[in-house]
């Protein structure tokens, strides 16, 4: 099953505030520290750029759209370049969600530098021979629980140290079969992994609304180590910009303003 199949059943360096006259300036909501933006949303025949504008709109939240570098979205210069060019017409943010690693060899460094930001995560892990563990769907088994928390860091780690992103999507994210062990899984020592790779290259953390990570202990290790974090709801439907998730662990972990990255809106 495709992981954007999946989702609608289911339901470069750190920027400043941006000052496009699209957007004009940034207005906290008034029970929050912190500014509602949601950069991990999708579009689809149904729900469309001017659905999530309106939805914008409705719940004062600012937008960034990402889609997918792969075969089957966007596959070259040509198509990266009609992405950004439809999107620049509307006060968004433009971004990409690559899913496998060295996706970044189909396009040119010039197109990558027209976009606002790029947001990975590692739940598509690399078997080889072109075989993938895609850990988000339903039917992920876990033969090993240790030697797939090994592999799954060795990718994280990967993802971190090596591509070209600016946000780290849906950390600390465990397939079904072994969420349970959630808070065993994820160590200290696991966590300051992952926090000191994010660090090393100034990579902001995406506290995501669809899969309720990562949790509050973790952010708080995030935050007194200087890290900035974004809020993702990764939807292709209404839910896009609800944020329920993401606005009450912000608030529990008293995250401000300044501990956020936003993008810098390139056109």
């Amino acid at each position: 099953m495709k992981r954007r199949t999946f989702l609608r059943n289911a339901g470069f360096a750190a920027g400043a505030m941006a000052t496009s006259p699209l957007f004009g300036n940034f207005a906290k909501a008034d029970e929050y520290d912190f500014p509602l933006i949601d950069l991990h949303v999708h579009l689809t025949n149904q729900f469309t750029i001017d659905h999530a504008m309106k939805l914008a709109e409705e719940r004062n939240v600012k937008f960034g759209i990402v889609e997918h570098p792969a075969e089957w979205a966007l596959r070259d210069d040509a198509d990266l370049k009609k992405y950004i060019e439809k999107l620049r017409k509307y006060p968004v943010y433009v971004g990409l969600q690559p899913m496998i690693t060295g996706w970044e060899k189909k396009f040119s460094p010039e197109m990558l530098a027209q976009l606002d930001y790029v947001l990975m995560d590692p739940q598509t892990i690399p078997l080889g021979n072109d075989q993938y563990q895609r850990i988000w769907q339903l039917e992920t088994y876990v033969e090993d629980t240790d030697a797939f928390m090994e592999q799954y860091m060795a990718h994280s780690m990967n993802v971190l140290s090596r591509e070209p992103i600016t946000i780290f999507g849906w950390p600390l994210f465990l397939p079904v079969c072994i969420a349970r062990d959630y808070y065993k899984l994820w160590t200290a020592e696991r966590m300051q992994q992952i926090i000191s790779a994010a660090k090393a290259r100034n990579i902001a953390i995406e506290i995501n609304d669809m899969a309720h990570t990562p949790h509050k202990e973790f952010i708080l290790m995030a935050k007194e180590q200087g890290l900035k974090f974004t809020f993702g709801s990764d939807s292709r439907t209404p839910l896009a910009g609800k944020l329920s998730y993401c606005k009450a662990v912000a608030t529990e972990c008293k995250l401000k303003a300044g501990d956020f990255y936003i993008p810098v809106r390139k056109g």
